[in-house]
């Protein structure tokens, strides 16, 4: 088990170091010049060079490479194009919301997919299980910003129940923190939740046609019991590595919806950027989520690991 995880954690380097090289050479290539958007259409060819000697963009790329990521491994992401101010703050402050905005819909997407994916997977022939999976499958055709939209109208617009957008930090105000994001979290865990309703109800249905959890039936365990006993660990195995996928799914939906409830994360940041130019902090946030979804895939690798004893 050590030896793997020293292995992963070397792929998990290298993955870093070639998307770093990877988002860097992109944003190269994007046309534009930042010191001529700062300045604008009226600059003189003086002041723009004297721009660029200040942003650093007038030396050779690979220079600008080895700086900008020398400084990623020392925490500093570098001074924004546009407002002169660091962005590794701007990034650390967002990430915190983003990450409460993520994880609260995945455990809203748990909450709703393991219960009603066991239903339907126990209940297959039953009328009840085929509205379940029905259901998840209409879930799934329906994106997220839709699914936020619509939760505004029921919730906000009609019921005027929770707030329709805006965020509190939770150190002022716990209450109005908690119902500013319930939306946000339903508009992401509902799709998702559709998702993993889906496989985990492959998955449970799978264990129920092995042949030791009918020996577990067969010694008089029922097929709740046998299922709850026997099942569940070995129907997550495969479950566990669609949950992987799903949070690199949830970052990229975040996105959307941050934008959709005016929720100052990470999402709102990077449209923030792109629309203003500012080429040096969206290719700060895109690093971060790049590298957020390697040490997503890192974490589930290993815990494909516990789950599966076969694999040690």
């Amino acid at each position: 088990m050590t030896l793997y995880l020293v292995r992963r954690l070397a792929v998990l380097i290298a993955s870093a170091a070639v998307a770093a090289v990877a988002v860097f050479a992109f944003m190269a290539l994007l046309p534009g010049d930042p010191a001529e958007i700062a300045l604008g259409v009226n600059a003189t060819p003086e002041a723009v060079a004297e721009l660029r000697r200040q942003f650093g963009t007038d030396r050779p790329p690979v220079a600008q490479f080895l700086d900008w990521s020398g400084g990623l491994l020392q925490g500093d992401f570098g001074t924004s194009y546009v407002t002169s101010a660091p962005i590794g703050p701007q990034i650390s402050d967002r990430l915190g919301v983003t990450a409460v905005l993520v994880l609260g819909g995945m455990v809203v997407a748990l909450v709703l997919a393991v219960p009603l994916g066991t239903f339907a997977a126990v209940h297959h022939r039953d009328p009840l299980g085929a509205v379940v999976s029905a259901a998840s499958q209409v879930g799934i055709a329906i994106p997220a910003f839709l699914a936020g939209i619509l939760l505004v109208f029921v919730f906000a617009v009609r019921a005027q129940a929770l707030p329709s957008g805006g965020y509190v930090p939770f150190a002022d105000d716990p209450g109005e923190w908690l119902r500013g994001l319930l939306l946000p979290w339903l508009s992401l865990g509902l799709v998702q939740g559709a998702v993993l309703t889906r496989y985990v109800r492959s998955a449970v249905l799978d264990v129920m046609r092995e042949d030791y959890l009918r020996t577990a039936r067969a010694k008089g365990r029922g097929r709740t019991g046998a299922l709850w006993r026997h099942g569940l660990r070995n129907a997550s195995v495969p479950v566990v590595t669609v949950l992987g996928l799903q949070l690199a799914t949830l970052l990229i939906g975040a996105v959307v919806v941050e934008r959709v409830f005016v929720i100052p994360g990470l999402g709102d940041l990077l449209l923030n950027g792109v629309a203003g130019r500012d080429l040096l902090l969206v290719q700060g946030v895109v690093m971060v989520l790049v590298a957020a979804v390697l040490l997503i895939n890192f974490v589930v690798d290993v815990a494909y690991r516990v789950l599966d004893p076969r694999l040690r």
